[in-house]
């Protein structure tokens, strides 16, 4: 049974691990991890997330060599949503399609998010995260 990558693994642990009261301060660090758009890359190109409260897009691509790449896409005045898509940004960098599958979708519960932020925000990381293994399993076949 393949597992979480290790980066996203030990992200999770670290956030698990962390006192109720700094969780949320940990979180509004990975909103600046994103990435900019790649050059020629357009949110055209990108599959809208409405679940979430905010314009936020993304994409996955399974690589020739079976790594998968991530495209995020949100403002920077939804720092919470960035967030989510900065852990994945990070924790999936380099991951395999069989381990981006692998990470459960309670991944955020996982991490103690769920006392930290509202319900409403937790469900759109998740259907992030949904939408991201959808792509990816569409592409590996």
């Amino acid at each position: 049974m393949p597992e979480m990558p290790t980066k996203l693994a030990e992200i999770v642990e670290e956030f698990a691990a962390a006192p109720r009261d700094v969780v949320l301060e940990m979180l509004l660090e990975y909103a600046d991890v994103i990435p900019p758009l790649p050059a020629g890359t357009e949110r055209n190109d990108l599959e809208q997330v409405p679940e979430c409260q905010t314009a936020f897009f993304l994409r996955a691509d399974v690589n020739p060599d079976g790594t998968v790449s991530t495209v995020f896409d949100c403002p920077p005045e939804a720092p919470t949503t960035r967030a989510f898509a900065g852990i994945l940004a990070e924790g999936l960098a380099g991951a395999s399609v069989s381990e981006v599958l692998a990470v459960p979708g309670d991944l955020y519960q996982r991490m103690g998010l769920a006392q930290a932020i509202s319900p409403l925000r937790v469900r759109g990381g998740t259907a992030i995260l949904a939408r991201l293994q959808r792509q990816v399993r569409e592409q590996a076949g």
